[in-house]
């Protein structure tokens, strides 16, 4: 396991609810709601009818994460984190409510990202934070990312005839983060780094996309496609509001 390489101590507790300007909860939100759905459509593969496939797949994606949480707790580095938990019950939970309750996913959570533009002399910290490789920063690198709450314009407001795949979708992102708390750090050799001139910002987003599931084929490889896919917001354009105070258009956000 990799966490075999890291020292171990009693298990404890670890508060981080402040850090990252809280993108790594939402990121623990998209986490536990995707691997909800994807156990879910396993366990109605498996036969099960909605209503227990959708306890099962949130139960057992809460339960994974879990797992994971506890073995943080054992962890001299980390802990275990109370707003983890919060955050994977809460991805979990709406997954099985709107199950129980709509029998569809009309708000769902996604994920985007778009590499962030570091300056050279910033790049090694980059690679210690969030890793060298694309798929690392996909995960790990919290500027590049924005998690998405998605909704069903149809179902949200019916009545107008629009068509079943079109959302809106209402987007968080923050970047210029250096560091869980501010932009202040010390390498291995002793060396203090001081970067508070860089702005660490919170931005909001509006922006239309589409429900790939409710788009209509008779290809299973197709619909198992859209399904997958349906995880990632669809690039589009759209307007945001950050914490200066100002509005932006972007032609394309991902």
């Amino acid at each position: 396991a990799w966490y075999k390489d890291y020292p171990k101590s009693s298990f404890h507790f670890f508060d981080d609810r402040r850090e990252w300007s809280q993108m790594d909860k939402a990121g623990h939100v998209w986490t536990a709601y995707q691997l909800s759905r994807i156990s879910a459509e396993t366990w109605k593969w498996g036969g099960l009818s909605n209503r227990k496939a959708a306890w099962l797949g949130g139960a057992s994606a809460f339960a994974f994460q879990s797992v994971i949480e506890i073995l943080d707790g054992f962890s001299a580095e980390w802990g275990f984190s109370v707003g983890d938990m919060e955050a994977n019950l809460i991805g979990s939970a709406g997954f099985v409510a709107q199950e129980l309750l709509f029998r569809d996913q009309i708000v769902q959570v996604k994920l985007g990202y778009k590499p962030y533009d570091y300056s050279p002399e910033l790049r090694t910290r980059r690679d210690q934070l969030f890793g060298t490789s694309l798929q690392e920063q996909i995960l790990k690198d919290y500027n590049g990312q924005r998690y998405w709450l998605s909704g069903n314009v149809s179902k949200l407001a019916p009545g107008f005839g629009l068509p079943p795949w079109l959302n809106i979708a209402i987007g968080y992102g923050a970047d210029g983060m250096l560091g869980g708390h501010d932009n202040t750090w010390t390498d291995k050799q002793g060396n203090f780094f001081d970067r508070r001139d860089i702005r660490r910002t919170r931005r909001f987003y509006i922006a239309p996309d589409i429900d790939l599931t409710k788009i209509k084929t008779n290809s299973k490889l197709l619909r198992s496609v859209f399904f997958l896919l349906n995880s990632v917001k669809i690039p589009a354009p759209t307007i945001e509001y950050n914490s200066s105070g100002r509005f932006k258009l972007h032609a394309i956000m991902f």
